[in-house]
């Protein structure tokens, strides 16, 4: 008989009172119940901490409330995983609504899915009075059935090394690997997560919609908003991912013995970086980057790390 999981939610809130009311109420109505919800709050002027605490004195789970100074949005969701003691950690966003079977479905995959370090689902995307708009949360990440396909094969990390499409708030992860994704260095905390995470054991992908994801004025991270890099140098562009997988990569070396990541897995982090410095280091002047895009589409990186003739016609007319 396998053992019973022990379940954590790890949400941090800043300034939340308009919104996170409803997500700690769509957290009580869960058909699994939480063994116990941190909230991590980062100096909230408003009336957080009154809701929270008045959350704590009406349900039957543990609540507990860390206030601390601005830490920003990466250190209050360290904060929060760093106190959970629970197997398996939910991370929460403040103002979203978690539907009544979302604990229940992703504990389940759990227990069937020993391997798995993280499952990740899909999501609706809402205004800020809950009402959808738009395509759910893998169209806007693009994360094609192509993609679905390759994750569910066991090939995560090679999803993962083209572009991010974990949402952080869909996502939950055993706590054996809290060591590994701590600390979170000054990046996207759900994509660090989610590499580290898949370059050392398997992702599962559920694709039922298990969120409300809201999105409204005050959003610190959000859904991709298209044209958002029109305006970008290509350096802007890629250097923020070649940070964020060099210290993937780092961090992996640093923790072989504990976390084993495999050579095929290192090499890929090796020839994905070799693409993206390449593609940061373009010239502004488009006849100038013809020579080194050309070296990068010969060494076929462009098709096995990006996407292909598409990424490299759009690094030449960018």
């Amino acid at each position: 008989m396998t053992a019973p999981l022990s379940l954590s939610v790890a949400l941090a809130s800043y300034n939340g009172e308009r919104y996170i009311r409803e997500q700690l109420d769509s957290i009580a109505r869960q058909t699994r119940l939480p063994d116990e919800l941190v909230v991590s709050d980062d100096a909230s002027t408003d009336a957080t901490s009154a809701i929270v605490q008045e959350f704590a004195r009406r349900v039957s789970f543990p609540v507990r409330f860390l206030q601390h100074e601005r830490l920003g949005t990466t250190g209050n969701f360290e904060t929060a995983i760093r106190a959970c003691v629970g197997d398996v950690i939910f991370l929460c966003d403040q103002d979203d609504v978690w539907y009544p079977n979302k604990i229940e479905t992703i504990e389940a995959c759990f227990i069937d899915r020993p391997e798995a370090g993280a499952v990740f689902t899909n999501g609706n995307v809402v205004d800020e009075n809950l009402r959808p708009f738009g395509p759910q949360l893998w169209k806007f990440f693009r994360f094609t059935p192509t993609e679905q396909a390759r994750v569910a094969a066991g090939d995560a990390l090679g999803v993962l090394l083209r572009h991010p499409v974990v949402t952080g708030a869909t996502m939950a992860f055993r706590s054996r690997y809290r060591d590994l994704v701590l600390p979170i260095p000054q990046t996207w905390h759900d994509a660090w997560i989610a590499l580290l995470v898949g370059a050392t054991s398997r992702l599962v992908a559920l694709p039922a919609p298990l969120i409300a994801y809201r999105q409204h004025g005050n959003n610190q991270i959000g859904i991709p908003r298209p044209g958002k890099n029109r305006n970008k140098t290509l350096a802007a562009i890629y250097e923020p991912r070649v940070l964020l997988y060099e210290k993937a990569r780092l961090r992996l070396l640093q923790l072989a013995n504990r976390f084993p990541c495999g050579e095929q897995e290192m090499y890929r982090f090796d020839e994905t970086l070799a693409l993206l410095r390449a593609r940061a280091a373009l010239p502004d002047a488009r006849l100038r980057r013809l020579k080194s895009a050309l070296h990068g589409l010969i060494a076929h990186r462009y098709h096995q790390y990006a996407y292909g003739w598409g990424s490299f016609f759009k690094d030449l007319l960018r």
